[in-house]
């Protein structure tokens, strides 16, 4: 692997910063302790930044020679409302709060990126550094957007990084098209009659309601969407009832959807209106619908994903760039891509041998109270930054 001197002579300190991060989680829009060490490192290495985007984002700016061309890179910040199982020095000191997603180590890999640009700048245009907040399920991203990011920070192209577990490290992966799902939350309440469990016909029961709506809901992604275009419909929550001898007045069902296209959301959420208010109606009951859409897909331009591939063939060799499977899961980088070309990429983080003595007894997948990033990817992240942004910034010179 062609990695670079300056992040590795430098890749204990960022791993201790990181690990101070891990051990100081804050929840979406409370990153200020998180967007202080960031803020305070840049200004340390000489590097101008501005602070507030999205109540708690930090965006570093580095400029070299005369060039108006600019690019973006972006790291998240947020941790997750969980108990952390692990017990080693650098857990999570903030009960009910976790790093499970390591956006402490994308904040590290970043950094490490942004200390070298401090020292070598082997470009000529301008590399903003964006560390954003609330990814996890705030739209912090959205809101960055919304303060003004593309217009403070006139860029040609953002870059996203995630850390992927599973897979050895030393690999990156990243595709065009889309690589992660939109995610929308429903919330259906069905309102029938009350009765005594021994005497139905006095009442409209909603439980049975309830059931054949979930049943007909997949129906929709078996039938009324094309079957290559990928849909999930989960009801996860079904509430109803207080005593075993009565019949509820009212049954609540909620969920998600997930598709990778817009065009595939808009026909599910019309159809499951459409099935929960006629199924109801079938059995002479009430239905409110409510559906909320969260963030959008995820979607790799083309030419930024080949370029990114590229990139990352240089460093780790073709072999080591795999092709980047679409996952239901979310992310709102997805606003970024709506606005600017990019791609978001996955680093390997290995299988969770990298973990010190006093971890969990789960996994280390994301969203697992045992996980703890991998520290050994911050010179590959940095690495990744630093050619990104140089070759971006050469590009067509």
């Amino acid at each position: 692997m062609n990695i670079l001197d300056s992040v590795v002579t430098q890749a204990a300190a960022i791993a201790a910063i990181r690990r101070d991060i891990h051990a100081h989680p804050e929840l979406c829009f409370e990153e200020k302790r998180t967007a202080d060490v960031v803020a305070g490192k840049l200004t340390e290495w000489g590097i101008p930044i501005h602070r507030g985007l999205g109540t708690t984002g930090v965006v570093g700016i580095i400029k070299n020679g005369t060039s108006s061309r600019a690019v973006g890179l972006r790291a998240d910040m947020d941790a997750l409302p969980m108990q952390e199982f692990n017990t080693f020095s650098h857990a999570s000191k903030h009960q009910g709060k976790m790093h499970a997603c390591g956006h402490d180590g994308h904040v590290a890999m970043l950094l490490a990126a942004a200390q070298h640009f401090a020292k070598n700048r082997n470009f000529d245009g301008t590399v903003y550094l964006i560390f954003q907040p609330a990814e996890e399920g705030g739209g912090g991203a959205r809101e960055m957007i919304k303060d003004g990011l593309f217009e403070q920070f006139a860029m040609e192209a953002v870059f996203g990084m995630h850390n992927w577990p599973g897979e050895q490290a030393g690999k990156f992966a990243v595709s065009p098209g889309p690589v992660m799902a939109s995610t929308s939350e429903f919330k259906i309440t069905i309102r029938g009659k009350g009765s005594h469990a021994a005497l139905p016909h006095n009442g409209i029961d909603p439980v049975p309601i309830a059931c054949q709506m979930v049943q007909a809901f997949q129906t929709i992604i078996s039938r009324n969407k094309k079957p290559i275009d990928a849909g999930v419909i989960s009801v996860t929550m079904i509430h109803a009832g207080e005593a075993t001898n009565v019949v509820p007045d009212s049954c609540e069902l909620q969920g998600t959807v997930r598709t990778f296209t817009l065009e595939v959301l808009d026909l599910i959420e019309k159809r499951m209106k459409h099935v929960a208010k006629h199924v109801c109606s079938a059995h002479e009951a009430d239905c409110e619908f409510e559906f909320v859409r969260n963030y959008p897909p995820t979607v790799n331009s083309a030419p930024e994903a080949e370029f990114a591939r590229q990139v990352m063939a240089a460093i780790v060799g073709p072999d080591n760039v795999l092709v980047q499977e679409p996952t239901m899961g979310a992310e709102d980088f997805s606003y970024m891509l709506q606005v600017k070309p990019g791609a978001y990429c996955f680093i390997a983080n290995g299988d969770g041998s990298h973990r010190e003595m006093g971890h969990g007894a789960g996994p280390c997948m994301l969203h697992n109270p045992s996980y703890d990033f991998n520290d050994d990817l911050i010179p590959l992240g940095a690495t990744y930054w630093v050619r990104l942004a140089e070759a971006w910034l050469a590009k067509g010179r």
